[in-house]
């Protein structure tokens, strides 16, 4: 049954069952409410005995407290400035620091912050995604992608890799620079969100391949699916699968929500390197500090854990069970 807020006449109710004797179990049937709601009143407003009257003053505190501004002290601000500056947003500073400090501030009351000191001439906004700009939709344009020999349609991929519940499903695909000079191979975790990053001359077939092995090879174990768009840098898709003896699914053609989390953190690449940079000068240790900052940060659907410690947990297991 779903927790319904009780009124003053349920309160003046509960009260003269409670006169009665009635129980608990029978109040909530006569209430009409969960057995774990009348037990819950009575813990917070029994003081002796319960009286409905005090129970209804003492639920409108609660509830002025609750909608109370939680001022930001200095340790909180400090604690804000260090996450914003790993580029962390602020509903993932929100949600760790309920982790880390089991202190409750609504990421709305960040963004203020952020602004209020953007007002200031302050530079904290620039650690937000999207920097406080309007995103501008991408127009439809069709692209001649050719025919992929042997490709396996996503709709045979097995259901598990839906539920996002086991780690080594993967999402793949390719960031492209400014003026078509180097690429990045991207390969993300669909349950961890762990994500795998490469930077490469061009986007042939060839080139990818070797990157896509690189980066997958040393976690073979962990390599259940691939799954990718229709581009033909992936035209040595059995290739990879015999490599790694695993799956390699695509995507129906225009159907980017299939590989949505791929895109997603596309987009978040993107926060580090512009769409107008080249990528020949991008150097190694840049690429990592990107993976590494993507990697530690915190996210909403891990409960505010990180990629890297849902991955290295499912990552201790299987080395585990192999090695012991």
């Amino acid at each position: 049954m779903k927790y319904k807020q009780l009124t003053l006449s349920k309160r003046y109710h509960i009260s003269t069952l409670i006169k009665q004797g009635y129980k608990q179990k029978d109040i909530a049937l006569e209430i009409g409410v969960s057995e774990s709601t009348i037990s819950r009143e009575l813990k917070r407003n029994s003081f002796g005995k319960y009286n409905a009257e005090e129970a209804q003053i003492e639920h409108f505190k609660r509830q002025k407290s609750k909608n109370k501004r939680k001022s930001i002290t200095k340790s909180i601000e400090k604690y804000i400035r260090e996450k914003l500056k790993l580029d962390w947003s602020p509903e993932q500073i929100s949600g760790r620091m309920r982790v880390d400090k089991n202190i409750t501030i609504h990421h709305e009351t960040i963004y203020r912050f952020i602004y209020s000191n953007k007002s200031s001439n302050g530079r904290l906004y620039l650690h937000l995604r999207h920097k406080n700009k309007k995103y501008h939709h991408r127009s439809k344009v069709y692209q001649r992608r050719g025919v992929i020999k042997n490709r396996v349609c996503i709709s045979l991929r097995p259901k598990i890799v839906d539920s996002k519940r086991r780690v080594g499903d993967w999402e793949i695909d390719t960031v492209i620079g400014a003026n078509h000079k180097g690429a990045l191979v991207t390969i993300v975790d669909r349950a961890s969100k762990f994500t795998l990053i490469k930077k490469v001359d061009t986007k042939q077939a060839d080139v990818v391949t070797a990157a896509t092995l690189d980066l997958l090879h040393p976690l073979k174990k962990l390599t259940h699916t691939i799954t990718s768009d229709n581009g033909k840098e992936f035209a040595y898709h059995d290739v990879i699968s015999k490599s790694l003896d695993t799956s390699f699914y695509f995507a129906n053609p225009y159907h980017s929500w299939e590989r949505g989390l791929n895109e997603y953190t596309n987009g978040l690449i993107r926060q580090y390197i512009q769409k107008k940079r080249e990528f020949e000068n991008i150097s190694k240790d840049e690429i990592v500090t990107i993976a590494n900052k993507l990697n530690h940060r915190p996210r909403k659907s891990l409960n505010y854990k990180t990629p890297f410690e849902v991955f290295m947990k499912a990552f201790s297991k299987e080395w585990h069970h192999n090695f012991w």
